[in-house]
């Protein structure tokens, strides 16, 4: 699956939805400390933002097309225990394949805060539409499922914020390879949410505290 990744790395670094966003916003507002750790950087945009508020940031990710410093999946981060001050991860925890083990790791090499973004759980014919667009996605998860994972993983949730992400749908179904009667599945399966070629997505912003 990382060979599909690294194949679509353009696509991801040149992205105007993965560019900017409310909850890129809050990420960098919410960070604190000197060094931050962004896990699963894809196009490396939660990164830039970071440095350009003065982070030093180290990048991962499981594809080596992505050019992250470390090529890691999160649930193997090779760092030791609080390494980083912040551990940040945007738009990717519903790729990872165990995700109470990839939080478990984030909360591991952080000496203070884990924060993360992801789309919030929406049904399951929307789970469809996005494992069929693209096969490396494993699942969405509810608020209460995040809260959990945090708990589980020693963080104390200090803020929790959700908002919506309108997507292009053509160019959210390009930047995966999705075309033809895949393509046209995964746009009746998101049925009467496309609008005038665009569709929304529940985005959620958590910030956890190490107990």
């Amino acid at each position: 699956m990382t060979e599909l990744w690294s194949d679509r790395a353009d696509a991801y670094r040149e992205s105007e939805a993965h560019r900017s966003g409310f909850d890129l916003d809050l990420l960098v507002e919410w960070a604190e400390g000197e060094t931050a750790l962004d896990v699963a950087t894809g196009g490396g945009h939660v990164a830039r933002r970071l440095r350009e508020a003065g982070f030093e940031v180290v990048t991962l990710d499981p594809a080596p097309g992505m050019r992250a410093d470390v090529v890691a999946r999160a649930e193997d981060l090779p760092f030791a225990g609080a390494s980083f001050d912040v551990v940040v991860s945007r738009v990717a925890p519903h790729h990872f394949v165990d995700i109470r083990a990839g939080i478990a790791e984030m909360a591991r090499v952080s000496r203070n805060l884990v924060l993360v973004s992801d789309n919030l759980f929406a049904g399951e014919q929307l789970e469809e539409a996005e494992r069929l667009r693209d096969p490396t996605h494993v699942r969405c998860y509810s608020e209460e499922e995040w809260r959990g994972l945090f708990d589980g993983a020693g963080l104390e949730v200090e803020a929790v914020v959700s908002g919506e992400k309108p997507i292009e749908l053509d160019p959210w179904l390009e930047r995966a390879g999705c075309e033809d009667e895949e393509a046209e599945r995964v746009k009746e399966l998101l049925g009467d949410r496309v609008r005038d070629g665009r569709f929304t997505l529940d985005r959620i912003v958590l910030k956890g505290r190490l107990r």
